[in-house]
């Protein structure tokens, strides 16, 4: 057990150094033109020493916040409004989805058209309706992966409550701090462990895993060449899905980032009371009288 607590220490102290050695040293993982630099971001995206950093930000920011409480109101506000801001900006891609939808059918059943030719800013490409088809899928993925904090914010998510709404209003603040600390925290860091690497291997070229070693990533540069997916279900299908791996990593990010806001906000309304209940609170209306479907929209 001592082994343990002194490994976690001196991985949290090493967590300091690294971010001050990435922020003084960019050139080493941002310069993608060195193949070296490529590797160094893709092994430590996904790296311990990359976990822990996130941890010393975690921990810095929520003493900060417990020593200056206006702080953390702060950071809720921030945090929440990023969310809503992605969310309501997100929530287009449904509009776009159903356009695009009505215009496929239209083309197709009508003027038995075989593809579709668009040309934003004069530059013009064109896909075959077939590609427009499976496309729709990825409108359909933006609005899951890009809302889902949006949704908790709005408090539009399913729940099933067996026990808390008849505890006390500082036993919800606590389960939802250990929800959010056991629960949200947890799974986010592993699905995006998990995410990372599955997105690289479709990406470049020989493929890289977690498992590997940065000696050997680096000796691996020396052949990495870029080999973005670009394989449909059809010939002449969608063929841009490495941008779902993208939006899984979106995904991911945007529940930790809400997982620490629904932490700092159920600690503060825990230490202020109830009167804290919701306080900077930013949630869509649908009008008067309609209060009884907002949550569920």
């Amino acid at each position: 057990m001592l082994n343990g607590l002194i490994w976690l220490v001196t991985e949290m102290g090493l967590g300091f150094y690294n971010i001050f050695y990435a922020l003084t040293h960019p050139g080493l993982w941002l310069d993608w033109s060195n193949k070296e630099s490529l590797i160094r971001f893709i092994y430590y995206g996904g790296s311990q020493e990359f976990f822990f950093a996130v941890l010393d930000i975690f921990i810095v920011l929520t003493v900060l916040g417990i020593i200056f409480r206006k702080f953390m109101w702060a950071m809720v506000r921030g945090l929440e409004g990023f969310a809503n801001f992605i969310g309501r900006l997100a929530a287009w891609a449904g509009l776009i989805m159903v356009g695009q939808q009505v215009i496929i059918i239209f083309l197709q059943s009508i003027f038995r058209l075989g593809e579709i030719t668009l040309s934003p800013l004069g530059i013009g490409f064109t896909y075959s309706l077939t590609w427009y088809t499976e496309g729709l899928k990825i409108w359909n993925a933006a609005v899951v992966a890009l809302c889902v904090s949006y949704a908790f914010v709005q408090g539009a998510h399913v729940r099933v409550d067996l026990i808390y709404a008849g505890v006390s209003h500082r036993a919800k603040k606590v389960i939802d701090m250990f929800g959010s600390l056991f629960f949200m925290m947890p799974v986010a860091v592993l699905t995006w462990m998990y995410s990372w690497y599955f997105l690289w291997r479709h990406l470049i070229t020989p493929k890289v895993s977690a498992s590997d070693q940065l000696d050997l990533m680096l000796r691996k540069a020396r052949i990495v060449k870029w080999n973005v997916e670009r394989t449909g279900f059809s010939p002449d299908g969608f063929n841009a899905y490495f941008l779902f791996k993208i939006l899984i990593l979106a995904f991911v990010a945007l529940v930790f980032l809400q997982a620490m806001a629904f932490f700092y906000r159920s600690f503060l309304e825990f230490m202020e009371g109830e009167e804290s209940q919701d306080k900077y609170l930013d949630r869509d209306t649908l009008g008067e009288g309609e209060e009884a479907y907002e949550g569920t929209h």
